[in-house]
């Protein structure tokens, strides 16, 4: 397996970055205030304890919003990171909210990914209408990992004004977790994004995450072929990588702002 962990200088180091872009992003906006969407998982959670550190208890605004399909531990959680770090929230139901779009839309009904998606723009909405509101920034939640393979819902979890902890790989998000003194339980959760009832990440990616950083490391971010990375990842077949780089490809759409048409000379 590919060594994708942080010795301690290089962790220290990156949560002192991590925090410094937190202050800087907010401050370069021209407030002091930040609202962030607490799912009760990990990413959400690094990213709330470094939002702390970087603003203070008194300028982040959790969010815990619940639909449908919500995992009562996960949304329980959401509340126990927010009640742990001392943050104002608020819950926030989205199943009114998803409902009526389905009334005014109702042939969508029952198509997974387009009402899943729904749930995720959402809750992108609420995150800017108490931001706007506040006049804060919205933070994201989103890593590495999830965002080289479009794991995200495009102008939903990806729609925000910052993704603190971006460029760290899941497997990293887990190793700083633990660093900054995340629970264990939170830290080894498994992750869903909570779109549909009985979701988890790597189900649906099929892959596990340490397989699927172990990739993009190696093959999409470094300079390893397809057969040597198999060869170079036990668990991880040619096949796999060549998924990985299938959706790496497919989802380049979703990693840059809407194209336009290039000027006429």
């Amino acid at each position: 397996m590919i060594e994708l962990a942080f010795s301690e200088s290089e962790i220290e180091a990156r949560r002192d970055h991590i925090v410094e872009f937190i202050r800087d992003t907010v401050a370069a906006a021209g407030t002091e205030q930040a609202v962030l969407g607490l799912s009760g998982g990990i990413d959400s959670t690094l990213t709330a304890n470094l939002a702390v550190e970087a603003l203070g208890e008194d300028n982040l605004h959790g969010l815990v919003m619940p639909g449908e399909v919500s995992r009562d531990d996960n949304m329980s959680d959401a509340e126990w990171v927010a009640q742990d770090l001392g943050i104002e929230y608020d819950v926030l139901e989205i199943n009114p909210i998803v409902d009526e779009l389905l009334d005014a839309y109702p042939e969508a009904e029952g198509d997974q990914i387009a009402v899943g998606n729904a749930r995720a723009r959402t809750r992108a909405v609420l995150n800017y209408l108490v931001a706007n509101h506040e006049g804060a920034v919205v933070l994201g939640t989103g890593n590495r990992s999830e965002a080289a393979v479009g794991y995200f819902t495009k102008y939903g979890d990806g729609a925000v004004d910052c993704h603190p902890i971006g460029n760290l790989y899941k497997r990293q998000v887990r190793q700083l977790a633990a660093h900054v003194g995340v629970p264990d339980e939170l830290v080894e959760k498994q992750p869903t994004a909570g779109l549909w009832a009985g979701q988890t990440d790597e189900e649906e990616l099929g892959l596990g995450y340490d397989l699927l950083d172990a990739v993009l490391a190696l093959h999409v971010d470094g300079p390893l072929s397809v057969a040597a990375t198999a060869r170079a990842v036990d668990g991880v077949s040619e096949s796999d990588v060549e998924r990985v780089r299938e959706m790496y490809d497919r989802s380049e759409h979703k990693r840059h702002a809407p194209p336009s048409p290039e000027p006429l000379d």
